[in-house]
């Protein structure tokens, strides 16, 4: 009898041992969880999530609302196993590993940093993509980036430098200049007209050699200029997943009919200045923060679909595919003449 207690008390105190142990035994996971839901048609602390000013805006009913994921975890906060294998067991959470998010090759202020430019990327590609939806003209130029150390174009160009034509051919995006510039055999010359502070400069490079295609060494991005401000506010939010839901609010501010007629649409996807609409993570979570919310509709780029099904919450929520800016458009008209959920192009 001594020895059968003995036996229970020791293993009683292993397992209070191994619970404590796993309470504060730190691991590289990351836990995802919903995040919030944000109506980009509406205000926050008063002032409206999209600004447009120099051109006239309207405000409509219902909601257009970017839904975001939400993530602990991470250096120097690590989860303890405890809570992690809780996540495991959740249905509204994922577990992910830490490199997932915190590559182990970039700093946290540089993950910060890339964040923040997504995020300022996708709120000038959905501008560029509401406004051609709209049929609004809007003038695209193509902007040195960067530089490359010792390739053709080191020292010759400089980060903000205007390539407007190449070989005499106007160009009018980094997508022209890029195929421009490799349409030759690799050292061949190119000549390049540039807008630097003000003045037009003329310079000839000859070309190198990157796999088989002709480069100079540059890293050219869109500088977009449009006929009124738009400004989006949405505090600190990063990364390009909302870049779907700021054009559609875009287009809602500048039409002076309603998109979502007072329906609440809730969706995520990022977005081209063509109006192409990509796939992003943490969907099965994004469609829970959409049902919290009281979503009616949940819209998604085609390659998500596979994650909207698997979430907890895909029953609650119809769930829209959408490939390009003009099916959400498609859609949400769909959704205004009344038709049945079933007749929208679901995943």
């Amino acid at each position: 009898m001594f020895r059968r207690a003995t036996t229970l008390i020791v293993a009683v105190m292993l397992l209070v041992g191994l619970t404590v142990g796993a309470r504060f035994l730190p691991v590289p996971y990351l836990v995802a969880s919903p995040g919030l839901a944000l109506n980009t048609i509406g205000e926050v602390e008063g002032d409206q999530v999209i600004q447009i000013e120099g051109e006239e805006s309207y405000e409509h009913d219902g909601e257009l609302a970017m839904v975001t994921v939400q993530y602990a975890g991470g250096p120097g906060t690590r989860m303890d196993m405890l809570t992690v294998l809780s996540a495991w067991l959740s249905p509204n959470e994922s577990v992910l590993p830490e490199e997932a998010l915190f590559p182990p090759d970039r700093s946290l202020e540089e993950i910060t940093e890339s964040q923040d430019m997504q995020m300022d990327d996708s709120q000038t590609a959905a501008t560029a993509a509401a406004l051609t939806e709209l049929g609004i003209d809007y003038e695209t130029r193509s902007v040195v980036m960067g530089v490359g150390e010792d390739m053709p174009a080191s020292g010759e160009l400089a980060e903000d430098d205007v390539i407007t034509e190449v070989d005499g051919e106007p160009v009018a995006g980094k997508d022209e200049t890029v195929e421009l510039v490799a349409d030759r055999d690799p050292g061949d010359p190119v000549e390049l007209t540039v807008l630097r502070d003000g003045a037009t400069e003329h310079v000839e490079l000859t070309t190198t050699d990157d796999n088989g295609t002709a480069i100079i060494g540059i890293m050219v991005g869109n500088d977009m200029e449009f006929p009124f401000d738009v400004e989006i506010a949405v505090g600190e939010v990063g990364g390009p997943s909302a870049g779907m839901m700021f054009a559609l609010g875009i287009m809602d501010r500048l039409s002076e009919e309603s998109l979502t007629d007072g329906h609440t649409i809730a969706g995520s996807g990022t977005i081209e200045p063509n109006g192409t609409v990509g796939g992003v993570s943490g969907v099965e979570q994004k469609v829970v923060s959409a049902a919290e919310e009281g979503a009616e509709y949940f819209f998604v780029a085609e390659e998500s679909c596979g994650q909207a099904q698997r979430s907890p919450a895909s029953d609650e929520v119809d769930v829209v595919k959408i490939g390009e800016l003009g099916d959400a458009v498609d859609a949400l008209e769909s959704i205004r003449n009344g038709d049945a959920p079933e007749d929208l192009p679901s995943c």
